[in-house]
């Protein structure tokens, strides 16, 4: 019990004092880009999809 209790004293030190946590706008601006990038990776997943239903529907056309 007192190697978790040291774990959580030094665990929670590091945390607070060792950490560099970014700014809130930092933050903001990075949230943004994972949206930006997740909306355009989601997109070219559809434009993927499209073409491999076009291709398909023509191979089972002949």
């Amino acid at each position: 019990m007192r190697k978790f209790i040291n774990y959580l004293k030094e665990s929670y030190a590091e945390m607070t004092k060792k950490v560099s946590w970014p700014t809130w706008d930092k933050l903001q601006n990075s949230a943004i880009l994972v949206m930006v990038a997740s909306v355009i990776f989601a997109l070219v997943i559809f434009a993927m999809d499209k073409v491999i239903e076009v291709v398909m529907k023509f191979i089972y056309t002949l």
